[in-house]
């Protein structure tokens, strides 16, 4: 695994290296997520929403499925619509 030492700011800011964000697609602008781990942290890109909404639309659209409507989604299995 690759280790660099990256200096933190006066704010506690971090500069993730430019090719670690063109790798894990994390943009200027956009979220990225934080999560602390026993033995440090885990930081990963989060895509913005159109791209979750365009990736839902065209799932749906290769299982032939219609939009739901209102009231609709209580009984659906999330794991089981979009789960791999």
């Amino acid at each position: 695994m690759v280790k660099l030492r990256i200096k933190v700011g006066p704010k506690g800011q971090l500069v993730i290296p430019k090719m670690l964000r063109e790798a894990y697609h994390i943009k200027e602008g956009h979220y990225a997520l934080i999560e602390p781990e026993e033995d440090g942290l885990k930081i990963r890109g989060v895509p913005p929403p159109v791209e979750v909404i365009e990736w839902i639309r065209e799932r749906r659209a290769k299982r032939g499925a219609r939009p739901a409507r209102l009231g609709e989604l209580a009984d659906v299995d999330l794991e089981e619509e979009f789960g791999d």
